[in-house]
């Protein structure tokens, strides 16, 4: 069987894996959000931090209770990161530097995980475990928190009550993250993926020359880095280290967790505003971009232009040999169009368009699915903006799921849109005007500028995948990436949140013949076109700069 069909015999397991999964987790996500019950151990869990868990909170309050709660993540972590060498199970590794443990204390915090740093000799297991993996689970569950949030705005009439952060967090962990986690590590243990405490120190240079990597506990840490969170982990190498993943399997268990948690809540969202195809309509236009990238990322990367590869057969530099051009093009496409980031193979030594095509999904705002809540939320807000351009269209007041769409909402939905853009193109382009900073990218020319953009397209976008080569552990990176992160993530919540609001304190107006149906192909077109012109060619004059030149030179 040749690796091609073996990888889209793949694609299509997983489609069907996706499908079982779509209508059960779905459904169960939903109530989680929704149900007045709480289990003992919540009860227990809300008296211990103060909070009422039968008490609403305004959007404000809401937004509030997310920044407070990030801010006090971000100090917690750098501080232990900071003090990791004096505390227990440091593994003797020496102490990172401000600046550095301020880039990674955002970086988690924020659901990107991007690393300036090899996870196995900076970090020791106290920090790795009390510290990174946990903010892998309360980072996720503040994305689906905040969709959550969102949902309630379209599904609440005359209120300015979205939920309660506090109680959607526990909940969102108790009954969802750490469930999932815990039999997804059973799966990969079982398969190879390693789960110890022996030795986890740094790579040690045995006298005879060869290098020993000792074991670690991988296989939780596995599962919640790809739980819709990111990359991270013990090993700078990710997904292609056999440690983490050693097998066709693992590999296809790994894109399945990826994608698990984001292709379900269309079906979430579905089921809270009482119409299941508002959510397979969503779920469509992620699943079309989802599959138009992975076809083209294996395309570019099997039938390149360049005389040499087109003689190898295939561009295999920087892949996984056990996973193939397939495979390891099903990873990239699903790693980047969410907020994932790790990876089997490196992204800097895919062709140019095949780079470029991974820096285009995260462009998009990866919403195909999208990280876990972040994918949802944006989508939602790009329905938003396809349900007004449809009403100015045909000369009516646009409305989405009864609720009108007017000056207020569609200037938060505007905010949103301009926010990651903004951060991404500015902080490239001053990067790129500082000759010290342009020092630090490996390659010259086309491939240089691309290794930046990729850096703060990454950054924004909190997906935590890089391009292989520029050096992003100065004073500078650290510091300019750390904003990118913190703004990226923050930022959209702020307007996500006040849309949410705004959408509450309504009263619905019925639907009428003039309504624009959001659940048939009609609108499942209109809102990929809406993606493609109002934030694709945004990025368009900086892609063309980048691995398209490179690609057109080659």
């Amino acid at each position: 069987m040749g690796s091609t069909l073996a990888g889209w015999m793949q694609a299509l397991a997983l489609v069907g894996a996706l499908a079982l999964c779509y209508r059960p987790l779905g459904d169960y996500i939903a109530k989680i959000l929704t149900t007045s019950k709480h289990l003992r151990v919540e009860r227990g869990i809300y008296k211990l931090i103060g909070v009422d868990g039968d008490a609403d909170q305004r959007w404000s309050a809401y937004l509030r209770s997310v920044l407070a709660f990030s801010a006090v993540s971000v100090l917690f972590l750098y501080g232990l990161i900071r003090l990791q060498g004096h505390l227990l199970l440091n593994l003797g590794v020496p102490q990172m530097e401000g600046h550095q443990a301020w880039n990674t204390a955002i970086s988690f915090v924020a659901n990107t995980n991007w690393q300036s740093y090899g996870g196995e000799s900076a970090m020791g297991h106290l920090a790795q475990m009390a510290g990174l993996a946990v903010q892998n689970f309360v980072s996720a569950a503040v994305g689906i928190a905040v969709v959550g949030a969102l949902i309630r705005g379209f599904t609440r009439n005359r209120t300015d009550r979205v939920g309660n952060f506090w109680v959607d967090l526990v909940r969102i962990n108790l009954r969802l993250l750490l469930p999932v986690s815990i039999l997804f590590a059973l799966v990969l243990a079982a398969n190879g993926v390693i789960q110890n405490f022996h030795g986890f120190h740094e790579i040690t240079t045995l006298t005879d020359g060869v290098q020993k990597i000792p074991g670690g506990p991988v296989a939780s840490q596995e599962v919640i880095k790809l739980l819709g969170t990111n990359g991270g982990g013990f090993f700078n190498a990710n997904s292609a280290h056999p440690f983490e993943n050693p097998t066709g399997f693992t590999n296809l268990v790994e894109v399945f967790l990826i994608l698990l948690i984001p292709f379900a809540l269309p079906r979430t969202f579905g089921r809270m505003v009482g119409d299941n195809r508002q959510g397979y309509a969503i779920a469509a236009v992620m699943g079309l971009f989802w599959i138009a990238s992975t076809a083209l990322l294996t395309l570019a990367e099997s039938h390149h232009s360049g005389s040499a590869l087109q003689a190898a057969g295939a561009a295999m530099e920087g892949k996984e040999q056990r996973f193939g051009i397939a495979a390891s093009s099903l990873f990239a496409a699903s790693t980047t169009l969410t907020s994932t980031g790790a990876v089997d193979s490196f992204h800097d030594s895919f062709t140019p368009f095949g780079g470029g095509l991974t820096v285009f999904n995260m462009m998009l705002g990866e919403i195909a699915p999208g990280g876990v809540g972040s994918g949802l939320y944006g989508m939602l807000v790009l329905a938003v903006v396809a349900v007004f351009v449809a009403g100015l269209m045909v000369g009516r007041t646009p409305e989405y799921l009864g609720k009108k769409l007017g000056g207020r909402e569609m200037k938060f939905a505007s905010l949103y849109i301009l926010t990651t853009p903004t951060i991404v193109l500015v902080g490239t382009g001053v990067a790129m005007a500082l000759p010290g900073e342009r020092a630090g990218m490996l390659n010259s020319g086309a491939h240089g500028f691309s290794e930046v953009l990729y850096a703060f397209t990454s950054a924004a976008n909190n997906n935590g995948s890089a391009f292989g080569g520029i050096t992003v552990n100065t004073d500078w990176y650290d510091t300019a990436l750390g904003l990118a992160m913190i703004f990226g993530r923050l930022l959209p919540i702020v307007f996500v949140l006040a849309l949410a609001g705004s959408l509450a304190q309504q009263q619905p107006v019925p639907a009428t013949p003039g309504t624009l149906p959001t659940h048939k192909p009609l609108f499942v077109g209109l809102l990929s076109g809406v993606i493609l012109i109002v934030v694709g060619l945004t990025y368009f004059p900086a892609l063309a700069l980048g691995p398209i030149a490179e690609g057109l030179s080659s």
